[in-house]
């Protein structure tokens, strides 16, 4: 069995300030090991779950996070970088996905750094008139493909945006979310604990999860935080604009709308 392991930072253990998450941030350096010690952690358990192939994607930001001289050697590789594969690189040759560290959609009540793509710019984020955020969209895109989510870790708020689109995935709830930026934390072993207990079990329960599956066609509706701020329509017969702060784009397939919508 091979595994890929989508990895972003919000919604990892020890994780609850922003100056945590930006490169900018005074505390971004804890933030990279944490993210790494919680990745060690994860791919620990994909080995002793048996599994083949591990491919590990560092998906937050412009993937700059991962501490690549302190990950495991336990891995076949680490993607980073914009690819053109998008958001999976070589997904074809694997059985399954997991979404590590991630976190709840914009505007969910303390959820921990809460945000859909732009904490930013983006307000709500809509696939074909369903609020999602990255865990559904990233799912969808899986589906796609014929894989199916695994598992998810994060916050509490996340952990059960999970189950709401994907019931059969196993959750690794790492903290409590107080607010955007307070939370309660595991301790650092018991929540690696976590993660690689989950994991295993995650593993385990893969023939009894299926791809994430939206039909089409596939429509994605961006309500943006600001007025003058819509993207031009100009050369985009796939845009519409809905009023001063929504517009959609239409594609084949949900990775082809998610890149219209935002790239």
């Amino acid at each position: 069995m091979n595994v890929f392991v989508m990895v972003d930072i919000e919604g990892i253990s020890g994780i609850y300030s922003k100056e945590q998450v930006l490169p900018s941030g005074s505390r971004f350096s804890e933030g990279r090991a944490f993210l790494t010690e919680e990745v060690n952690a994860c791919v620990s358990g994909l080995k002793d779950a048996g599994v083949d192939k591990i491919y590990i994607r560092d998906c937050h930001g412009g993937s700059y996070s991962l501490n690549w001289v302190n990950a495991s050697d336990d891995v076949d590789g680490y993607v980073c970088g914009i690819h053109e594969g998008f958001r999976f690189a070589d997904i074809e040759d694997f059985d399954a996905v997991i979404l590590l560290g991630y976190h709840a959609m914009a505007g969910t009540h303390r959820a921990v750094l809460e945000h859909t793509f732009s904490s930013i710019n983006i307000q709500n984020m809509y696939l074909n008139d369903v609020k999602v955020g990255e865990i559904a969209i990233d799912a969808a895109i899986l589906g796609e493909k014929g894989k199916p989510v695994i598992m998810v870790s994060g916050d509490d708020k996340a952990c059960i945006e999970a189950r709401q689109f994907l019931p059969d995935v196993i959750t690794a709830e790492v903290k409590k979310g107080l607010d955007i930026e307070a939370a309660v934390l595991l301790p650092a072993d018991k929540a690696h604990k976590l993660i690689h207990d989950k994991t295993i079990e995650a593993v385990e329960n893969f023939k009894n999860t299926t791809p994430y599956v939206v039909d089409g066609p596939v429509e994605i509706k961006v309500e943006l935080t600001e007025r003058k701020a819509l993207p031009s329509s100009v050369g985009k017969p796939y845009l519409k604009h809905i009023d001063g702060r929504t517009y959609s784009v239409s594609g084949k397939t949900v990775e082809e709308a998610l890149f219209l919508a935002l790239y």
